[in-house]
């Protein structure tokens, strides 16, 4: 039985132990919790490159207590170029490859807006003291995981296609195993070069130069004037008010009014006990009502066409959850993407939160490795449609639909949560799982994020989109749910890959703080 981590010094939590180190360690040297979160996730884009990278996206919730939380969108745009005329003859985005990398990354540029946040607590700590775990593991090696081994595997051979990839993540040409060592050199060459010439070189340096160059000689549309029109932006969060928190998360282009609306729906109809029929029927339920929702209008931020938060108002969730029927399934024909991210949660000894995302889409993204700065980049671009006149249609400036949403709730009583995953589809259904049986049931956190897991659609690349569980769940809840109509599979795993690698850290009023990582991933909750 995993237990619950209780410090009061500060924690870090993230799927890969080395990463939830490097934020603990800057605690420890008195750094804050945005401070600890660079450091988690520059370690994080070295040890576990099929999850995320340099050249990805990231979003950000900074909260400090007794202010509003602040939202950070690091979602890079699509190319100037990138348009019909340079996809003519194409279906479809290419899914790999250079004309997969198509949107500027913006998690860099989000790191330096949350620096400049931090700015105001207290004295900084250096770039280089921030970048040294991931120099570090860059210049002598990582042992690969298991999802690193399988996932390479998996995908060789579309991967091996994309520029760069067998020289920077195959070793000696082969599949790396598992605990073999993975060095990046030029991954390290370039980190060293941000801890000297500062975040901002990734744009409007010598390093956007470089990249720029060999985005454009591989055949990406990216160009260095996407790299200097760059920069992340501070955004208003989406909220909802529940009975004794309230809950935030990003507004378009994520997902996030999904997440907040599946809670906010299943607190109208919400089960006397955790983990049976009423608790997972009525957030699966829930799920589907705010999917539909999220379909219809979710996209790029200047093309919404309604304010999301009109969505997550008291009438119109009461309105959804009306919709819901107790004991039947509302067919689910609907056709998610899949997507690979980490989920990381820091919190520093003055009560400052940070719940962070950090994402290049699919496992290793396009597969492109940049040939001089060993970048590996993204292919989040992949989710426009070419038609432009689509809800998410491609044109030059546009930011693509994110399934990313870091969440964070305070509650009335003091506490601060911040709680999250990867998965996809599955991120917001995830969350649902955890924050609900915490805050809503009395769940330990631990047990919250450790319990037994489902997911409606699909994520990891799988083609199915039914209802998903862990083998742990008893039989007699599995039939009640087919039988109610849900399209049940049951996973031959007790804990899988597929339910995402979740987390959560809680701030209590007299400083305690309560950690959990999830047995899912190769993660840990480290505290001070």
């Amino acid at each position: 039985m995993l237990h619950t981590q209780r410090s009061y010094g500060g924690s870090c939590v993230a799927p890969h132990h080395l990463a939830a180190s490097a934020g603990r360690d800057v605690l420890k040297q008195g750094g804050n919790a945005v401070e600890a979160m660079v450091a988690a996730a520059a370690a994080i884009a070295v040890v576990y490159p099929h999850m995320n990278a340099l050249g990805g996206d990231g979003f950000w919730l900074i909260h400090e207590p007794g202010k509003a939380p602040i939202a950070i969108d690091a979602c890079g745009p699509a190319a100037g170029l990138a348009n019909s005329d340079f996809y003519a003859g194409e279906a479809s985005i290419p899914e790999r490859g250079p004309k997969a990398a198509l949107t500027m990354a913006g998690t860099i540029s989000g790191w330096q807006e949350a620096l400049k946040v931090a700015a105001s607590w207290g004295e900084s700590l250096p770039l280089s003291t921030l970048l040294g775990d991931a120099i570090r593991h860059a210049d002598e090696g990582v042992a690969v995981t298991q999802s690193q081994e399988t996932l390479t595997a998996k995908h060789l051979e579309r991967l091996s296609q994309s520029p760069g990839f067998s020289d920077a993540l195959l070793i000696d040409g082969q599949v790396p195993r598992e605990g073999q060592r993975l060095r990046q050199p030029r991954l390290a060459a370039t980190l060293k070069r941000l801890a000297s010439a500062g975040l901002d070189d990734f744009y409007r340096g010598e390093l956007a130069t470089s990249m720029a160059r060999d985005l454009e000689t591989l055949g990406s549309p990216l160009r260095l004037d996407d790299f200097h029109a760059y920069h992340a932006q501070q955004v208003t969060p989406l909220h909802v008010r529940l009975q004794d928190a309230t809950l935030y998360n990003l507004p378009a282009p994520t997902q996030g009014m999904a997440s907040l609306m599946i809670l906010g729906i299943y607190e109208r109809i919400k089960a006397a006990e955790p983990n049976g029929f009423d608790h997972l029927h009525g957030l699966i339920e829930a799920t589907k009502r705010a999917f539909m929702l999220r379909d219809r209008y979710v996209t790029d931020p200047r093309r919404v066409p309604v304010p999301l938060q009109q969505l997550l108002s008291e009438e119109r969730i009461s309105a959804e959850a009306a919709e819901i029927s107790a004991e039947q399934a509302l067919p689910w024909p609907h056709e998610p993407a899949p997507g690979d991210t980490i989920w990381m949660g820091t919190v520093d000894s003055e009560g400052r939160s940070v719940s962070f995302i950090q994402s290049i889409y699919w496992e290793f993204g396009s597969g492109v490795v940049l040939p001089e700065s060993g970048v590996l980049w993204q292919n989040r671009g992949i989710s426009f449609s070419l038609n432009q006149d689509d809800l998410r249609g491609l044109a030059p400036g546009r930011k693509p639909f994110h399934t990313l949403n870091p969440a964070l709730a305070t509650f009335n009583d003091g506490r601060t949560m911040v709680y999250g995953t990867m998965g996809g589809e599955g991120q917001p259904q995830t969350q649902a799982a955890v924050f609900s049986r915490y805050a809503l049931h009395g769940m330990p956190l631990q047990q919250a994020v450790t319990a037994p897991r489902w997911l409606l659609g699909r994520t990891w690349g799988d083609s199915s989109t039914n209802l998903k569980l862990e083998d742990r769940f008893d039989d007699r809840l599995v039939a009640a749910l087919a039988t109610a109509g849900h399209d049940v599979e049951v996973l031959p795993d007790s804990f899988s890959d597929t339910m995402g690698h979740a987390g959560g850290i809680v701030r209590h009023p007299d400083g305690l703080i309560e950690s959990a990582h999830d047995p899912r991933s190769n993660g840990g909750a480290a505290s001070v």
